[in-house]
């Protein structure tokens, strides 16, 4: 006998809200629905092990089946069922979810994460594809009989018993609408049970494949003769390696499961943290360090959330920290919400409590590895540095942490961490105001001639290469005590860590007011601006130096930033022309008669100092070719 009824909701237009605004995407009905199959299964298992369900268990297996010809999806589970009562008690009344009621049922016997509990209304998500839905079930229960449940999208429903069903467990029918005939398509289907149910906890077939089996036999070559069968094709790996407790697991497992997320990667991970947490939340996962180069580049394969093994999204920015996402692997807790927008998983406090957890334990991790293997983690370093570097500035406590483990470079590639370096230079590299200067290079190519004059003072010179690296700097300034980092091509070597003992100029400021306009005549005066300097004999005629605080506004600029870094940024490029009054080469220029001769030399001098900075191009570089060829 069928009977109809009305579903228990406050509004007639719960469908539309629920096609249009409760789920961001339509195809995560299929989510839902093998979800609340894998529910009605693992619930069947704990009553099978507790002695509430009789008998054997056999395959419970979900399979998820779609009919072109029908326009219908199907999927079946063969878990604990449904009596009619059931059904009208879970479906009709739309707020109430059985998966709740359970847990508190047997809360004091059964694991609450074996059961998927964030649905509620997920089963009406069927209505974001389905013109019509239908739901044929039987209930484990001694004595149930079997009930068919029917509704087209409007609040009323029918429900029937039936008699041709004789086998434990639940048929979701679908009847695809016609605006949504794409989900008909195998290849579809296949996309999305891989995508959000890959790592369900319970096997999913979907159609067959082919596959070869050992028949025990060799061929006339010694080759073990095969034979093709059809077996089930199952798209899931129900026990994910983060699921595992770390001390049952070897390294290559890890890697092995890094292949599996990220099969199109070629690079193994430097190395991996498992989180395993069970209180004050639950919380498992495993997070992989990729290599990073110097650019700050989101990886296109990011870390996957998940609850209960049920993917829930791979755009985590904003849930966890912006630098956590340069990281790759999974992060999988039950204390997520699933069905709900992104903005509101920001806002949740256990997705807040999270996130700091999992900054803490990276944090730690990296720790732990630069004091058990220091020689390891230095060689590490360049392909982690720029996650680091991020974090800090970013993350108030991931910076506290990571100061401690954190490295400088020199150009020599020797490695220290903050207090080290402070130690190592103090004494040389402190200037008259009592504050250390730390110098840094970002090519050692391009200012090696600079590297080089620093260095024959006994200065250290930290290689600062990343794009990152001028807002890091800017940070670290802040941050540690009496501290200024100065690149070396900024200023003259007398002038980068300035001290009391000054040269004596050999030149008059009459002869340097002399020749000046004798040096303006050999470069771009409006990009270029000329001053003296008492250096040493043994330093350059010419350098060219370009002001620390422009350079590096423009630097900042670069990555992004307003204010100050823009407007700065957007100035056209300014540099000193550094005239070496100690030089015997500008003593020469100033008493040389012929003026044709002593342009040449001022503007072969200049050319230098050009060519030392990869600034002279084009024409200018030709001609100074063909003066170095005539003057030898």
């Amino acid at each position: 006998m069928s009977t109809t009824g009305k579903i228990n909701v406050q509004t007639e237009n719960i469908f539309p809200i629920i096609k249009k605004f409760l789920y961001s995407d339509n195809e995560i009905f299929l989510r839902e629905l093998v979800s609340n199959a894998v529910d009605a299964t693992q619930k069947l298992k704990a009553l099978n092990s507790m002695g509430e369900a009789k008998g054997e268990l056999g395959d419970i297996k979900i399979e998820v089946e779609v009919d072109k010809s029908s326009k219908t999806i199907t999927i079946k589970d063969k878990g604990i069922g449904m009596t009619k009562e059931e059904i009208e008690k879970y479906i009709a009344q739309i707020a109430f979810s059985g998966a709740e009621e359970f847990v508190n049922k047997y809360k004091d016997k059964v694991d609450k994460n074996v059961v998927i509990g964030h649905f509620g209304l997920g089963f009406y998500s069927a209505f974001m594809v389905a013109k019509k839905v239908e739901i044929i079930s039987l209930s484990y229960k001694e004595g149930a009989k079997a009930v068919r449940w029917e509704c087209d999208g409007s609040p009323e429903y029918q429900i029937e018993e039936i008699n041709n069903r004789t086998q434990r467990g639940t048929n979701i029918v679908l009847h695809i609408a016609d605006d949504c005939e794409e989900y008909l398509e195998k290849f579809k289907i296949e996309d999305l049970l891989k995508k959000y149910c890959k790592f369900l906890p319970v096997e999913i077939k979907f159609g067959t494949k082919k596959d070869w089996v050992d028949q025990g036999e060799k061929d006339d070559k010694g080759e073990p003769k095969k034979t093709e069968i059809e077996v089930d094709n199952i798209i899931n790996n129900p026990n994910p390696t983060w699921t595992k407790k770390p001390a049952d697991l070897k390294d290559e497992e890890y890697k092995a499961f890094y292949r599996e997320m990220y099969p199109m990667q070629f690079e193994e991970p430097l190395f991996h943290i498992h989180l395993n947490v069970d209180y004050p939340f639950n919380l498992t996962g495993i997070l992989y360090f990729p290599k990073l180069s110097n650019k700050l580049e989101m990886p296109k394969d990011k870390i996957q959330l998940y609850c209960n093994q049920v993917f829930v999204t791979d755009n985590v920015e904003n849930i966890v920290p912006d630098f956590l996402t340069l990281l790759r692997g999974v992060i999988d807790s039950p204390d997520i919400p699933l069905n709900v927008s992104r903005s509101y998983l920001q806002a949740d406090s256990n997705v807040k409590k999270i996130s700091s957890h999992i900054t803490k334990k990276v944090a730690d991790k990296l720790e732990e590895l630069f004091k058990k293997e220091r020689a390891d983690f230095e060689k590490k370093w360049d392909d982690i540095k720029i996650f680091v570097q991020y974090g800090m500035i970013s993350d108030e406590k991931f910076y506290d942490k990571a100061s401690k483990f954190a490295l400088l470079k020199t150009t020599e590639g020797k490695y220290f961490t903050f207090e080290e370096f402070e130690n190592h230079v103090k004494s040389v590299q402190t200037d008259k105001d009592n504050r250390l200067i730390y110098l840094y290079a970002n090519n050692i190519q391009e200012q090696h001639v600079y590297i080089d004059a620093a260095k024959s003072r006994g200065y250290e010179v930290l290689l600062m290469e990343t794009m990152l690296d001028p807002h890091y700097i800017n940070h670290l300034e802040q941050k540690l005590k009496d501290i200024s980092f100065v690149r070396v091509d900024s200023d003259t070597i007398e002038k980068l860590i300035k001290k009391d003992d000054n040269n004596i100029s050999k030149l008059s400021e009459e002869q340097q007011k002399e020749l000046k306009p004798i040096i303006e005549g050999a470069i771009n005066k409006e990009q270029f601006s000329v001053m003296f300097e008492n250096l040493s004999e043994k330093d350059s005629p010419m350098l060219i130096t370009r002001p620390e605080f422009m350079r590096r506004m423009k630097d900042m600029n670069q990555m992004g930033g307003g204010g100050a870094m823009g407007f700065y940024g957007n100035m056209p490029e300014m540099y000193n022309l550094v005239v070496n009054s100690n030089h015997p080469l500008i003593s020469k220029i100033l008493s040389e008669t012929d003026k044709e001769k002593q342009n040449s030399l001022t503007k072969q001098a200049a050319d230098l100092a050009l060519l030392s900075q990869g600034l002279l191009k084009g024409e200018s570089l030709t001609n100074f070719i063909k003066r170095s060829v005539e003057m030898i």
